[in-house]
């Protein structure tokens, strides 16, 4: 183990957004799915910038839209946007209390539908139905308890 922490709760975190991203869910509240890769690859991108920055979301993007059909590349590019300016600013992020890294990260998750409706806004292909602008309100609730239990496997901390 290093210093700085752990190595294997990084691909076992990548492996577990996957499954969530492709778990089945009643079409009424498929909308309503976080998007738990850019959750995942954002924690990364925060806490260990020298394992994971523009490539590694590139390569999650990439197997992301392999494994679930998606048009290869587009959560790839999505990821990338991402880690970008959360590299820009990762500095000042990573102090933040994570209520506030929430809000931060809410923002995000909100660019990444942006980016996604002009995706497929170039492409020509349908757009998401309004409830999809839900879901990064959904990823903001969801970045404490995320970042908390990442950050709990990643440091090896013991809960008492």
């Amino acid at each position: 183990m290093s210093r700085r922490g752990r190595l294997w709760p990084m691909p076992v975190s990548v492996v577990v957004a996957l499954l969530l991203a492709v778990l089945p869910m009643p079409e009424t509240v498929q909308a309503l799915r976080p998007f738990w890769l850019a959750l995942v690859v954002a924690y990364w991108v925060i806490e260990e910038p020298d394992r994971a920055g523009l490539g590694f979301a590139f390569v999650v993007g990439i197997i992301a839209d392999l494994v679930s059909g998606t048009l290869l590349g587009e959560q790839a590019l999505r990821l990338v946007v991402m880690a970008f300016i959360l590299q820009r600013f990762r500095a000042q992020l990573r102090f933040f209390p994570v209520a506030q890294q929430a809000l931060a990260i809410g923002g995000l998750l909100l660019n990444d539908r942006v980016v996604n409706a002009a995706v497929h806004l170039l492409l020509g292909l349908p757009q998401l139905h309004w409830l999809y602008w839900v879901a990064p309100v959904i990823g903001m609730l969801l970045w404490a308890p995320v970042f908390l239990v990442l950050d709990a496997l990643r440091l090896g901390r013991r809960s008492r």
